[in-house]
């Protein structure tokens, strides 16, 4: 789980962005860290980087694909 020491660095947010489930290899839509939909393995990455292969860590049977999240936004205005 991505940790923050300082809450003033964050805010919640409801976008839809969170949402959206993305396949390895695909570019990351935003700059942030992602996690992994089957187990939590968590990641940072670039806006437009492509987000780790299949082959990134290994899943059991139960875990499925992987799958990224994005789970904290990197905004860069």
């Amino acid at each position: 789980m991505a940790l923050y020491k300082y809450s003033s660095f964050v805010t919640q947010s409801n976008d839809t962005g969170f949402d959206a489930i993305h396949s390895p290899g695909t570019p990351a839509p935003f700059a942030g860290i992602y996690k992994c939909a089957g187990c939590g393995h968590e990641i940072g990455t670039a806006e437009a980087h492509p987000l780790p292969p299949q082959n990134h860590h290994q899943h059991t049977v139960a875990q499925g694909n992987i799958r990224w999240r994005l789970a904290v936004y990197a905004q860069h205005n």
